[in-house]
This record gives C-alpha cells, sequence and structure tokens, in this order.
C-alpha cells in the first residue's frame, strides 16, 4: 500500500509532537525518581490513561484476532477473566503499594524480607523481569509491527523493526517517566479513535455488507456467543473454567499481576497519594476490559468472511512467507482503510505501539537501574550518573528487543508461554501482604519451579514420546506443582526475621489474621491503636465483586445491542447501574 501525503502527514506529525514531549520533559529528569516515577506528583486520570495506552500495543489485536478467529469471541476469557486480579488491585493493594514507599515493586523484597535471600531476590528478580522477560514482551509487540508493516507497508521484518525501534527508543529515553504518561495521553485517544475507524471500514468492505450481514454469515455465527457451548465441555473448560477459576489468580502476567506489580505499580509509585492511585487502577480496568475490545473483535469477524483461511493470507499478501497465522486477520483488514484515513489508522498504530515499548522501556531500566546497578554495583553513583544508566539500559533493552522480534511468529502462542511461565506463581503475590511466614525462599521456589515446569513443558514432554497436553493442562499441572512447592518452602526455610516484619507493619499496615502477632507487638510497642483497626480486606473483596460484574455487564451490554438484542442489552445495563450504586455505597469503608 502507498500513503498518500495526508496519511504522511499524520505520522510525520505525530513522530514530531512525541519527540518534542520527550525534548521538553527531559530537563525536569534531575534524579532517578524524577525519571522512573515522575516524582511520585501525578494525578489519576493521567496515570489510568497511561495504563490504558500501554495496555493497547500493536499486538493486542492482533491477539484478539487470532483468538477469535480460532476459538470466536468466547475465547477472550483467556484475558477477560484477568479483570478480576485488575479489580482485587483497585480495592485491597492499590493503598497498599503506594504506601510502601518504594520506586519499583521489586524493591519492595527488601522492605517485606530479610537476609541474603532478600536481597539475591531483588537482584536476581530485576534482571530476569527487566531485562529476560521484559525483551520476550517487547519482542512480541514488535512482532505484530512487523507483521503491520509488513501487511501494511511493504517493509520487510528487519526494516520495521530498525525504523519502529529507532524512533521508540529516541523519545523514551529521553522523557522519563513523565514523557511517556505524556505522550500515553496523546497516544490513548489515537489508538482507541483508529481502532474505531478499522472496525467501520470493515463492516463496509463489499463483502461483509453491514452489521447485520456479518452476523448472519456462515463463517461468524458460530463465533458470537460471550460463552461456550455446554456441548463441548473440552472448550468449555478450556476457555470458560480455566481462566476464570484458575487462571486470573495463579498466573502472573505483566499487566495483570496478582496483587498488582510491573508497570501497573510504578504508575501507583507516581500517583501524588493513595486515592489517586485507587482511582488510577479502576478507570484503567473498566476502559481496558469494558470499552475497548469490540472494536478489535468486530475487524476479527470481518476478517473471517475476508479471509476465511491461512491460504488466503498467502495469496494476498506474499512477501509475509514465513509470519503467516491468524493474528494477520487485523493487519490485513487494515489494508481497504482508505487514503487519509489510512494514515490515522497507522499513526494509532505506531501509537500503540510506541505507548507499550516506551513503558516497558522505562520500567525494565527502574529494575537494572535501581535494583541491580544502584543497589549491587554502585550503591553511591550520583542520581545524574543514574539518569545516564537508565539511558543507557533503554538502550540495550530495545536492541535486545528488535533481535528477538525476529526470532518470533505467533503472538498467541507468544501468550501462552508467558503464561506458562508465570503459572502458580500468582497466589504468592496475592499472600505475601497478608502472611508472615511467606518469605524470600518461598517466591524463589515459585520463580524457579514454575520456570522449570514451563521449560518441560515446552522443550521436554514432547519430544519423549510423551502424549501431547493441551495449553489448560499444563496450566493447571504448573499451578498445582508450583504452589504446592512453594508452600511447603514457606514452612521449611527460615522465617523473615521480627525486625524487618516489624518494620513492614508499621510501615504498610496490612492487617488481617495472618498478622496478629505481629501486630500485637507493634501496638505494644508504639501505643498506636490504628493497627488494631477493622481489616478492610473483607470489604475490598465486595467491592471487586461489585466492580467485576458491573464491568463484564457492560461489556456484554454492549455486545448485545451490537446483536441487536436490546432486551438483554438494556437488562446487563440495568446491572451495571445497581453494580455502581454498590461500590459508591462500599467505598467509603474502604478509607
Amino acid at each position: 500500500m502507498r500513503l498518500s501525503t495526508l496519511d504522511w502527514s499524520f505520522v510525520i506529525g505525530f513522530l514530531i509532537i512525541s519527540l518534542g514531549i520527550g525534548l521538553w520533559t527531559a530537563r525536569k529528569n534531575k534524579s532517578s525518581e524524577e525519571y522512573f516515577a515522575a516524582g511520585g506528583k501525578m494525578p489519576w486520570w493521567l496515570l489510568g490513561v497511561s495504563m490504558v495506552a500501554t495496555t493497547f500495543s500493536t499486538d493486542t489485536p492482533n491477539l484478539v484476532t487470532d483468538i477469535v478467529r480460532q476459538h470466536g469471541v468466547s475465547g477472550n476469557w483467556a484475558w477477560w477473566a484477568f479483570l478480576l486480579t485488575g479489580m482485587l488491585t483497585v480495592f485491597v493493594y492499590a493503598r497498599l503499594w503506594k504506601k510502601s514507599g518504594v520506586i519499583t515493586d521489586v524493591e519492595f523484597y527488601e522492605l517485606r524480607y530479610s537476609g541474603k535471600a532478600a536481597k539475591f531476590l531483588r537482584g536476581f528478580r530485576a534482571v530476569y523481569l527487566g531485562l529476560l522477560f521484559n525483551v520476550m514482551i517487547m519482542a512480541s509487540v514488535t512482532l505484530a509491527a512487523i507483521k503491520i508493516g509488513g501487511v501494511l507497508l511493504g517493509l520487510s521484518p528487519v526494516q520495521t523493526v530498525i525504523i519502529a525501534g529507532t524512533i521508540t527508543v529516541l523519545y523514551s529515553s529521553l522523557g522519563g517517566l513523565r514523557g511517556v504518561l505524556i505522550t500515553d495521553f496523546l497516544q490513548f485517544f489515537l489508538s482507541i479513535g483508529g481502532a474505531i475507524v478499522a472496525a467501520v471500514v470493515a463492516l463496509n468492505h463489499p463483502k461483509v455488507g453491514g452489521l447485520s450481514q456479518l452476523l448472519s454469515h456462515e463463517n461468524v455465527v458460530d463465533k458470537l456467543s460471550f460463552f461456550p457451548s455446554f456441548s463441548n465441555p473440552e472448550m468449555f473448560l478450556m476457555i470458560f473454567l480455566i481462566p476464570l477459576l484458575v487462571q486470573w489468580w495463579s498466573v502472573w502476567y505483566p499487566g495483570a499481576e496478582p496483587g498488582g506489580g510491573g508497570y501497573i505499580a510504578q504508575r501507583m509509585f507516581a500517583a501524588k497519594d493513595e486515592d489517586n492511585s485507587l482511582k488510577a487502577v479502576l478507570f484503567f480496568n473498566v476502559a481496558h476490559y469494558a470499552i475497548r475490545p469490540w472494536p478489535w473483535i468486530i475487524v476479527a469477524l470481518c476478517s473471517l468472511i475476508v479471509f476465511p483461511d491461512l491460504a488466503s493470507f498467502k495469496t494476498a499478501f506474499p512477501n509475509t512467507e514465513g509470519i503467516i497465522s491468524h493474528d494477520m486477520g487485523y493487519p490485513a483488514m487494515l489494508t481497504f482503510i482508505p487514503a487519509g484515513l489510512l494514515g490515522l489508522v497507522v499513526t494509532s498504530l505506531i501509537a500503540a505501539y510506541m505507548s507499550t515499548i516506551s513503558t516497558h522501556l522505562n520500567w525494565g531500566a527502574s529494575y537494572l537501574v535501581n535494583d541491580f546497578y544502584n543497589r549491587f554495583l554502585k550503591p553511591k553513583a550520583s542520581q545524574k550518573e543514574l539518569v545516564g544508566a537508565g539511558r543507557l539500559f533503554t538502550i540495550l533493552l530495545m536492541a535486545l528487543s528488535m533481535i528477538f522480534a525476529l526470532l518470533l511468529e505467533n503472538a498467541l502462542r507468544t501468550f501462552e508461554i508467558l503464561l506458562q511461565i508465570g503459572a502458580g506463581t500468582g497466589l504468592i503475590y496475592i499472600l505475601r501482604w497478608f502472611w508472615w511466614r511467606v518469605n524470600a525462599y518461598s517466591e524463589i521456589v515459585a520463580m524457579v519451579v514454575s520456570f522449570l515446569v514451563a521449560m518441560y513443558f515446552g522443550f521436554v514432554h514432547k519430544h519423549f514420546g510423551f502424549t501431547a497436553l493441551l495449553a489448560w493442562q499444563e496450566l493447571v499441572i504448573g499451578v498445582g506443582i508450583t504452589t504446592i512447592a512453594w508452600i511447603l518452602a514457606s514452612y521449611i526455610t527460615p522465617k523473615t526475621n521480627d525486625a524487618t516484619l516489624l518494620s513492614f507493619v508499621k510501615k504498610v499496615n496490612p492487617g488481617g489474621p495472618g498478622w496478629t502477632h505481629i501486630t500485637k507487638r507493634v501496638v505494644a510497642e508504639t501505643g498506636l491503636q490504628v493497627y488494631n483497626r477493622q481489616w478492610k480486606v473483607p470489604i475490598g473483596i465486595l467491592c471487586m465483586i461489585a466492580a467485576s460484574i458491573g464491568v463484564y455487564s457492560f461489556m456484554f451490554g454492549t455486545g448485545s445491542f451490537l446483536y441487536g438484542d436490546y432486551w438483554q442489552g438494556s437488562a446487563l445495563m440495568a446491572l451495571v447501574v445497581v453494580c455502581i450504586y454498590g461500590v459508591f455505597k462500599l467505598y467509603p469503608k474502604l478509607k
């Protein structure tokens, strides 16, 4: 495809504005706290929009398209289920994270645990997440950019990664987190607008013929259900029950960490107070799950008509040999967007790419600088040196992710690998705030065992002639083995020393029966009865349930209206109002 002059003006204008923001905010980055946490003074609306923009990456619509083409709309429960952990973070963990006062969630390890194990965990986790895991995530996002560049612009994979990587690393290394937040605000509206334009154009494709024709087409009718059919127990278990009953609390995944963490926690640290921290995560979860999915889903359904199989992709786009899979459905549908609008959509995809990559670059660099370089290599480094190290690590991370992106083939498979690597570790991130017996060894064992299980299923099991297992079976087995391993480790390894536990309770005051004997000692030492206040977690869980039901109701209510079922849509929207009322009644009791 060829972009018109108007199309290019959208693209170039956006890039100039992004670089300008990076240059403007660079002068404010006088310290590592400014560079990685924006000074801890940001409002909730800017942080919330940034979270939404970050999770709207170039690979997200590709992933949704892959899921819908293979498993139907209901297949999205693979990520819809993470709403539960998101709402748990809103009403239980957001305030706790802000109270901790750390710059990164990895720094939390030496606040909560003690000894050499805590020190090792902080350093290892910084490199493991900030470098290895983070590069894999960014490579997956860059893979989507490769497919979009190949389909829309005819670029080779190498050309795409060089162009996209150079532009992104320039602006993100300059502005730090503050620059990322401000550009994310612009990128959010571009990304949403581009997705809506893509959905409208897809519906108006001659082979689709509008919404009513789409919903009645033979390639689509069996893909529309919000829930998998009971008639296929295997699919019902894999697509719905496992994500909803097991996956959301047991699996660590960036952007949906049980108990909060990663770049979501980084945004909470940047909030100016606890209320802004909570509101930011609430806005993110509502927008991410209730507002955004349907334009992507519509494009995915349309692609089933225009490109019914993989062979049709190969015929239409011969220059994409070697990277053909179902996730090409989204960029393939974008080729029908007319000049002018095409520039807006391409710009929105560039914005989506840059918002995600820039966040991961800053987040990963924050680990490598704050929790590895400054903690272990140069503890007396000046603030100027730390900011410089952050920029160097940013460039290194971008280079590695570009190289690794050239080795990947499929967004959904990458998603499944990441889920398996984190399988079984999620529960420990939920309980470590509320059970004193969880220690550094618990986390080390969980991390090692989950990784070994993932490697076994990924590279060993199939090569020794064992019966192949489905992804959900591997997930459940991984969760079971890892959970048993870390619980046993919690009891048989040395406990966290009392001084660290007392200090943690004094600073964070998590409350609950898991801290009773520690809380009594704190009250005896300080005389402050605030540490004996009513435990807020049960109320937080009620808020979580009500808010989750409300968001799901809004999402499926919107879908019902699109499907033409106005009675069901109206009933679900009424349930949304009831849930909002319930949250407003309960929320004051959390303070």
